[in-house]
């Protein structure tokens, strides 16, 4: 049997076909091996990352012990699966590989995509949790995550995204992901009405409860003071208060002035004084940085060949003086062609990332994953990347 790290890097990443009962029938193994904890689902195109972070971060703070699945990873796989307020270590994830592999055995193991195989991996290491939040990675319905049983699915924010497999249109987009639900859903704000009607749709048709988001008016006060200290956009405020409602249908209590002490790497985060990095991709994601943004800013960028980058540049450009494009290293990523073109079609300036940052002006590094990390090694930033 391979290390982990090995066995990992021999999987490919995306597959033009996946065999959706494949996880489940690996998860048919596995369940009697483990138990599993409480667990929240959350799903949406946009704000997955930072709300699972926060109700798993407050409801760690209060006591319990919490496991947080997401995905992808900024610099190292150990960001994926959160373990009592830190990455897992690499023998954390190399005893669970070992177990899993053993329980699966070789053949199916191999098989098992990277996402599938690694959050079957979270559900190891996980075990003796209280709660677990899982991260859907593409999707829903057909989503590895969505195998167990949950105690409440929290739907994001829904947009278009990766058509390709979910479907052209915002209905048909929402109905692939919030069919994932099971007992009790809720429903943060949407820009589109649509996903609301879909909600109302597929929770009649479970008989699940719908809880739509409420937040209290004291909560959301609160929450401005920390936002405004941790210098975040109005959209983490709506997270937060999300996270905060999940919490609350959980009967898990938690200490709001928690929230201070958490890094959020990656999601509107302030690098430097004058540096922030976001992982952001697509236009929803860019309507809620352009909003966040106060001053202009010198974007860093570059984009997958799947996204509305042309949509994505033209909903960035009120707060963009010009665009800095940044190669990235993924057989996903469009040409450079093709981002030049955009840049140009939207009518905005650009030249090449060389590595200099002015300190007289602000930037905003947006993109992806990859945009993130590609500009953070040329940077030698990993020294200063939170644990």
């Amino acid at each position: 049997m391979d290390a982990f790290d090995t066995f990992l890097q021999h999987k490919p990443l995306y597959y033009k076909e996946i065999d959706h009962q494949r996880v489940h029938h690996a998860y048919g193994l596995l369940k009697p091996h483990i138990r599993q904890p409480r667990t929240v689902h959350i799903v949406g195109t946009n704000g997955k990352g930072s709300t699972g972070r926060m109700i798993a971060y407050l409801a760690y703070k209060s006591g319990l012990k919490v496991g947080h699945f997401s995905s992808p990873h900024i610099l190292k796989f150990n960001e994926r699966i959160w373990l009592n307020g830190s990455d897992s270590p690499d023998d954390v994830l190399e005893a669970a590989h070992q177990s899993l592999f053993v329980i699966l055995g070789k053949e199916l193991s191999e098989s098992l995509s990277y996402f599938e195989y690694t959050t079957l991996l979270a559900f190891v290491v996980f075990e003796n949790c209280d709660l677990m939040v899982l991260e859907a990675g593409l999707g829903g319905e057909f989503d590895a995550t969505n195998v167990c049983d949950k105690a409440l699915s929290v739907i994001t924010p829904i947009g278009i995204d990766h058509q390709a497999f979910l479907g052209e249109s915002i209905e048909a987009i929402a109905g692939t992901k919030i069919r994932s639900i099971q007992k009790q859903v809720l429903l943060a704000p949407q820009v589109y009405d649509e996903v609301l009607d879909v909600a109302q749709k597929i929770v009649e048709e479970k008989g699940a409860i719908l809880y739509l988001h409420l937040p209290s008016s004291q909560s959301v006060s609160k929450l401005k003071v920390i936002a405004k200290e941790k210098l975040w956009g109005e959209y983490l405020i709506e997270n937060a208060s999300v996270a905060l409602q999940a919490l609350d249908i959980l009967d898990i209590s938690y200490n709001i002035n928690d929230l201070r002490t958490l890094e959020l790497f990656g999601r509107f985060y302030p690098l430097t004084q004058n540096i922030r990095i976001d992982v952001g991709h697509n236009p929803l994601a860019a309507k809620a940085i352009e909003k966040a943004l106060d001053n202009k800013v010198i974007l860093i960028y570059n984009s997958l060949d799947d996204k509305d980058y042309e949509a994505v540049l033209q909903t960035l450009k009120p707060k963009v003086k010009h665009v800095e494009i940044i190669p990235i290293d993924s057989q996903r990523a469009t040409t450079l062609s093709e981002i030049e073109k955009a840049i140009q079609k939207v009518g905005m300036n650009y030249s090449y990332f060389e590595g200099k940052i002015d300190k007289n002006e602000q930037y905003l590094v947006f993109g992806s994953f990859y945009v993130v990390e590609e500009f953070l090694n040329k940077m030698q930033k990993k020294s200063d990347v939170p644990k």
